[in-house]
């Protein structure tokens, strides 16, 4: 754990099992680990990407959360990545371009772990080139990705999926709901 942590803060990127799928990750709050990232998945820096929080407090350093996001976190029976308005403190490339972020508050003990020694959120995106499928097990992980990541982490190569990827919501602060992802 403290290695992964140590890369994280160096600016490196990780393959990393997550609350759902595989994926690639890095420091939310290190725009050339970011830059990093959408290099890696050959993903254009217009598509942005979900960051993974460990707490309901470090969700609320982000973003005002509305009433019905800790509704929607609690009643949802699979992980659930949450879309708000107006983040703060966070790099301009994580932003989309409507001033909005996805972040999940992950409930994984792994990833809590990482987040929590680290300080701060970290990127989650599946672990695949952009516009392919995303890679349930380490062995489905293309060979481009695994030669370019900086730190492939143990726990990713014996890792088996819960869920399929999350349920994407776009969570206004009017309170309008529309789903992306289920």
């Amino acid at each position: 754990m403290n290695e992964i942590v140590a890369r994280l803060k160096e600016g490196e990127t990780i393959l990393y099992p997550t609350d759902t799928i595989l994926g690639l990750g890095c420091d939310a709050k290190n725009e050339d680990a970011i830059e990093k990232i959408y290099q890696i998945k050959n993903r254009p820096s217009s598509k942005s990407l979900i960051i993974l929080v460990d707490s309901p407090k470090m969700l609320q350093d982000i973003v005002e959360v509305p009433e019905l996001a800790w509704d929607l976190i609690d009643l949802n029976e699979k992980p659930i990545t949450i879309i708000y308005d107006n983040p703060k403190g966070l790099p301009a490339s994580l932003v989309a371009e409507d001033n909005t972020i996805a972040i999940r508050l992950t409930d994984d003990l792994f990833c809590k772990k990482i987040i929590g020694k680290l300080g701060g959120p970290i990127v989650s995106t599946s672990a695949n080139l952009s516009g392919e499928s995303s890679p349930k097990v380490f062995k489905e992980v293309s060979e481009e990705i695994i030669k370019i990541v900086d730190y492939i982490v143990d726990e990713a190569k014996t890792f088996v999926p819960q869920f399929t990827a999350s349920t994407i919501i776009k969570l206004g602060l009017d309170n309008q709901v529309k789903v992306i992802r289920e």
